[in-house]
């Protein structure tokens, strides 16, 4: 599902965050990203969610290049990502059940949708009697445990969580570790980073360490995949919108994450010009957004 193939990143005056840095997550797996403060944990999460880009090196989720993705095709590709970041960041206006339904709202779910999904979530974190409090009427487990349920609300492929026990005490830190795994074991992809290595203690789950930038150990470490083929890569979901259209073009509209025509509408000419079309796939393309609107 990710893979980091030779990542540097370096910031001005010559500081240098992540150096050759290699490792792949398969669909499924749950793992820990752990080092000390600086040793470039939050780096890493922040070129995943194309928040930075690397200085060298490649990032792939899925079949998408992630540094290549334009401002217009990210927000698609953010959908696909569940994110809790370390100050939680609730928002302070709204109670928790409104903050779940609020996330849910953003991505046009039917009034019944937004009830029953914001129900299950408050449940599945142990919530439900603390759904009318406002995020500073809860402590700081239960606003740990009210931001991982906003951030599953998409049903994304894979969630994040960073420093998710860093402020809590041991039982507060083991009930968010159980609801994580809880995620994990319903086909979620989740990547825990943390500077706690007694988080990691007597627990099965690959552990990812980084030091001074670099990849120091991998309880996990696999053999790097081979670089598919065009005719070796694996289908993915296509909108059933794009399946008359030639298989070159799909290829393309699926490294730049173009799952949907609402999508394909709404990106740049400089977007088309990356994608490198060439003169037959933009025509195709033209005829096919002039088919489309012409049935909205």
């Amino acid at each position: 599902m990710v893979l980091f193939d030779t990542v540097t990143k370096k910031y001005k005056d010559d500081i240098t965050a992540l150096q050759d840095v290699n490792f792949f997550i398969e669909e499924g797996e749950f793992c820990f990203l752990v080092g000390p403060s600086g040793a470039g944990k939050s780096t890493i999460m922040r070129l995943l969610i194309r928040e930075e880009v690397p200085t060298f090196g490649s990032i792939f989720f899925r079949d998408i290049e992630v540094p290549k993705l334009t401002r217009r095709l990210l927000p698609a590709y953010r959908q696909r990502l569940g994110v809790v970041f370390q100050d939680i960041k609730l928002l302070q206006s709204k109670t928790l059940e409104e903050n779940i339904a609020f996330a849910l709202e953003i991505l046009d779910k039917s009034p019944k949708e937004i009830i029953d999904t914001t129900d299950y979530l408050l449940d599945l974190v142990g919530l439900r009697e603390r759904r009318t409090l406002f995020p500073d009427e809860l402590s700081g487990g239960e606003q740990q445990r009210g931001a991982i349920a906003r951030a599953i609300a998409n049903k994304p492929d894979l969630f994040i969580a960073d420093e998710p026990t860093g402020n809590l005490d041991a039982v507060n830190a083991k009930q968010i570790l159980e609801i994580l795994k809880t995620i994990n074991q319903t086909g979620t992809t989740v990547m825990v980073i943390s500077h706690d290595y007694n988080l990691v203690n007597g627990s099965k789950a690959r552990t990812i360490t980084l030091t001074d930038g670099k990849l120091s150990s991998d309880t996990g470490k696999k053999v790097m995949p081979k670089k598919e083929t065009k005719d070796e890569k694996k289908d993915v979901e296509v909108s059933k919108e794009f399946e008359k259209l030639s298989k070159s073009l799909q290829e393309k509209f699926k490294k730049f994450a173009i799952n949907s025509p609402d999508i394909l509408l709404n990106i740049t000419t400089g977007d088309l010009k990356n994608m490198k079309l060439t003169k037959q796939e933009h025509e195709e393309l033209e005829s096919f957004v002039k088919n489309y609107l012409s049935k909205k």
